[in-house]
C-alpha cells in the first residue's frame, strides 16, 4: 500500500495503530478533554497566551535535543534528552490547547491534510511568528553555557507554572500541573551541576563564570511583561511574570552563593519596542527555526541557510536567506 503521507506511513507501520514511538500517536493529545474555553475568557486571548508558552518549551526542547550523543557522557546526555523531551511534551500540549482555544492560529494547510492542530504550528509558521523569548534562542555553546541557561531558565518557567496551577482555564491548569514536576527536576538538575563546575576544577569554574556572563543579559526580558500576559492576567487564568521575578531571583541567588559565584554585573537586553516577545533578532530565530524544523517539511517555506556570500542564492516562494556568517 502507498500512504500519501508520512503520517500514513509512520502509523500503517504499527498496523493502524498510531503507536509508533514512545507509547503515542497522532491522536489529538487532548482527547477526551473538555476543551470548552470557560465564560469570562477571551478564546483569542487564550489562545495566544497558551502559544507564548508552547513555543519557549518548544524552541528550548529543540536546543537541548542538540546535545543528545554529544554530552559529556551517557548519564548526562540521557538527563538532557529527557528534559528536552519534557519540555516538547509541554510545547504539544500548550500548542494543542492555543488551537483548541483558537483555530485561526493554526497555518491553513490543504483539505483533508492529516497533519494535527500542534504539528502545524510546529512545522508551518515562518520565523516571524514564533513568540518564543529570546533566552532560548541562542546555540547551546558548552555544557556550561548549557547547565547556565537551564538553570535560568527552569527556575523562571517553574515559577510561572506553578502559579498557572490556579488558572481559571481547567486545561491550562492540569497543563500547568504536569509542568511543575518536570521543572523541578530540571531546575534542580541544573542547581546541582552549576555547584559542580563552580566548585570543580579551574577550567570548569572559568567556563562557567563565562557561560553566566553571557546567559545574563537574557535574565531581564523574562520580567517584562507582554500585552497578551497582561490580558490573561485580567481574565484569570495567565500570570505575570513581574509576580515572580522576586521569587525566581531569591531562588537563582541562593545556588549564585553556596556555589561561590556572584551575580553578574550585565546590562539587560533591551527590546525597542518594549515588547518581550518582538522579532528583534530575526537572522538568529530564522535560523533556529530552519534548523529545527524546516528542513523536515519540504512543503514549508522554510529559511535558506547560507554559509557566507560566496555564490549567489535564489530562493523562491519567498523564502528569507539567513547568512550564518552574519547571524548573531
Amino acid at each position: 500500500m502507498h500512504e500519501e503521507t508520512v503520517y500514513d506511513a509512520l502509523d500503517h507501520a504499527d498496523s493502524g495503530e498510531g503507536q509508533w514511538a514512545f507509547g503515542t500517536g497522532f491522536d489529538d493529545p487532548l482527547a477526551g478533554v473538555d476543551t470548552t474555553v470557560p465564560d469570562g475568557i477571551d478564546p483569542v486571548d487564550l489562545g495566544a497566551y497558551c502559544l507564548m508558552l508552547g513555543d519557549d518549551a518548544l524552541v528550548y526542547s529543540h536546543r537541548l535535543s542538540e546535545w543528545c550523543s554529544r554530552a559529556p557522557d551517557l548519564e548526562e546526555d540521557i538527563a538532557l534528552a529527557n528534559t528536552a523531551l519534557d519540555l516538547l511534551g509541554q510545547a504539544r500540549l500548550l500548542l494543542a490547547r492555543a488551537a483548541a482555544a483558537d483555530t485561526s492560529v493554526v497555518p491553513e494547510l490543504p483539505e483533508g491534510s492529516p497533519v494535527p492542530p500542534e504539528d502545524a504550528l510546529a512545522f508551518f509558521r515562518e520565523a516571524g511568528e514564533f513568540r518564543n523569548v529570546r533566552l532560548v534562542e541562542p546555540d547551546n555553546g558548552d555544557f556550561a553555557m548549557t547547565i547556565a541557561r537551564l538553570l535560568v531558565f527552569s527556575t523562571w518557567r517553574l515559577a510561572i507554572m506553578q502559579r498557572l496551577v490556579d488558572s481559571v482555564d481547567t486545561v491550562l491548569s492540569a497543563i500547568a500541573a504536569k509542568a511543575v514536576k518536570e521543572l523541578t527536576y530540571h531546575r534542580d538538575y541544573a542547581g546541582r551541576w552549576f555547584l559542580t563546575l563552580a566548585q570543580g576544577t579551574e577550567e570548569s569554574r572559568r567556563r562557567l563564570l563565562a557561560a553566566l556572563d553571557a546567559v545574563w543579559p537574557f535574565r531581564g526580558e523574562l520580567d517584562l511583561v507582554h500585552d497578551v500576559e497582561r490580558t490573561a492576567v485580567e481574565q484569570g487564568f495567565g500570570v505575570d511574570p513581574r509576580a515572580v521575578a522576586d521569587e525566581v531571583d531569591v531562588v537563582l541567588e541562593q545556588v549564585l552563593s553556596v556555589s561561590g559565584v556572584e551575580r553578574p554585573d550585565k546590562p539587560a537586553l533591551v527590546c525597542g519596542v518594549n515588547d518581550p516577545y518582538a522579532v528583534v533578532v530575526p537572522y538568529s530565530k530564522r535560523y533556529v527555526v530552519a534548523r529545527a524544523f524546516g528542513s523536515t517539511v519540504p512543503a514549508r517555506v522554510a529559511p535558506v541557510v547560507v554559509i557566507d556570500d560566496a555564490a549567489p542564492v535564489t530562493t523562491t516562494g519567498g523564502a528569507p536567506v539567513v547568512n550564518v556568517a552574519s547571524a548573531p
